[in-house]
C-alpha cells in the first residue's frame, strides 16, 4: 500500500497574482484548487513539498529556442503572448516554479515509488520550440523528462486525458534529438481519441499498450494528466459525460493498482492537472479535479474519502 497522501509541488511563487484579462484561470489554478480542497476538508491529504527551487532561464533552452525563451522573459512581443496569455514580470517569475514542479514532483516520485506526487500545473502540452500556443507558455513534459533521461536514464510516458490533443511531445522531437528516448513514441504520450464510450474504449486499449511496456520495464515513471476540459459541460466542449470523466479516473487508478502487483512494487507515478474552462462555473473544473484526486487515494492509499463532485450542466 502506498502512502496516504499526495505528495504535492506547490508554492505561491507558480500562481499569478492577478488573472487580468486572461480567458484561461489556469495560471492561477494551483491556488484555486488547494482552497477548493481546504474548504471541503480535504486538505490533510495534500503534503506540502514547497522547497523546491525554480528553472533558470537557461534551463528552457533544453526545449525552445534561446530567441524564444529570451523574448518571453523579456517581455518582447509578439513571443511573449504566444501563449495568448497576458504577460507580466510576476507572471514570468511564475512560470519558473510551475515548470519546476513537474519536473521536482517526477523525480521525487521515482526515488520515493510509494509516495504519490502531485504537481498541480497546467499550461505545458500545446507550446512548440519556437513559441507559446494556446495557453501553454513551454514544455514542461519535454524538459521534465529530457532532463530525467539525461540525469538517470528513465524514461515516461504521459496519460494526457485533457480535452485537446498535447501537441508538444510530438512537435519537439526533431528539435530535442534525446526526446524520443526519455518519451518513446507510440507508448509516451497517450491521448485517446474521439467521444464517450469509443473514447473510454481507445483509452482502454493505449492501457493495454503501456502495460505491456511498464512489465517489459521500456517505460519507468508514468504522468497522469486528466484535465477538467475533456468534460462535455467545459467551455470547449469535451468528450465526456460526469459519469464517463469519472470513469477514466477509475479505469487508470485501477490500471496502476493491477500493475503495483504485477510488479510486486510501486509504479512512480505523478498526478498533473491540465486544461478545464468554465466561466459560468470554475467551481466544477476545480470539483472534477478533486474527484480525481479522490479516487487515486481511495484506490491506491487506501483511503475511504467521501466526495461527491458537483458540475453544474453548462449554460447554453
Amino acid at each position: 500500500m502506498r502512502k496516504a497522501q499526495l505528495y504535492t509541488f506547490y508554492t505561491p511563487c507558480m500562481v499569478l497574482d492577478k488573472n487580468g484579462k486572461n480567458v484561461s484561470r489556469s495560471p492561477q489554478k494551483p491556488k484555486l484548487l488547494l482552497n477548493f480542497l481546504e474548504r471541503h476538508k480535504l486538505s490533510s491529504y495534500i503534503n506540502l513539498q514547497n522547497n523546491f527551487p525554480p528553472f533558470a532561464q537557461e534551463d528552457f533552452y533544453l526545449a525552445h529556442t534561446e530567441h524564444y525563451v529570451d523574448s518571453f522573459f523579456a517581455g518582447k512581443k509578439p513571443l511573449a503572448i504566444s501563449n495568448n496569455l497576458d504577460w507580466s514580470p510576476q507572471f514570468a517569475e511564475s512560470i519558473r516554479y510551475t515548470n519546476a514542479s513537474l519536473y521536482h514532483a517526477i523525480k521525487h516520485a521515482v526515488t520515493h515509488p510509494d509516495e504519490i506526487c502531485f504537481s498541480p500545473v497546467s499550461g505545458f502540452h500545446h507550446a512548440i520550440p519556437q513559441a507559446g500556443v494556446g495557453y501553454c507558455t513551454f514544455s514542461g513534459q519535454v524538459i521534465a523528462s529530457v532532463r530525467l533521461f539525461r540525469e538517470l536514464g528513465l524514461r515516461g510516458a504521459y496519460i494526457d486525458l485533457d480535452g485537446h490533443f498535447g501537441n508538444s511531445i510530438e512537435d519537439s522531437r526533431s528539435f530535442v534529438s534525446d526526446l524520443s528516448l526519455a518519451v518513446p513514441r507510440g507508448i509516451g504520450n497517450i491521448n485517446p481519441g474521439d467521444n464517450h464510450q469509443k473514447y473510454m474504449s481507445n483509452l482502454r486499449r493505449e492501457l493495454g499498450l503501456l502495460r505491456d511496456a511498464i512489465l517489459e520495464k521500456r517505460i519507468d515513471y508514468v504522468v497522469f494528466c486528466h484535465g477538467a476540459d475533456s468534460h462535455e459541460d467545459d467551455d470547449t466542449r469535451g468528450q465526456c459525460t460526469t459519469e464517463e470523466w469519472l470513469e477514466c479516473s477509475s479505469l487508470f487508478y485501477e490500471f496502476v493498482q493491477k500493475i503495483d502487483q504485477k510488479r510486486q512494487k510501486p509504479l512512480p507515478l505523478v498526478l498533473c492537472l491540465f486544461g478545464g474552462y468554465r466561466k459560468d462555473d470554475y467551481n466544477s473544473v476545480l470539483s472534477l479535479h478533486t474527484s480525481d484526486l479522490v479516487t487515486c487515494l481511495n484506490t491506491l492509499c487506501g483511503q475511504q474519502i467521501l466526495f461527491e463532485p458537483v458540475v453544474k450542466p453548462r449554460k447554453k
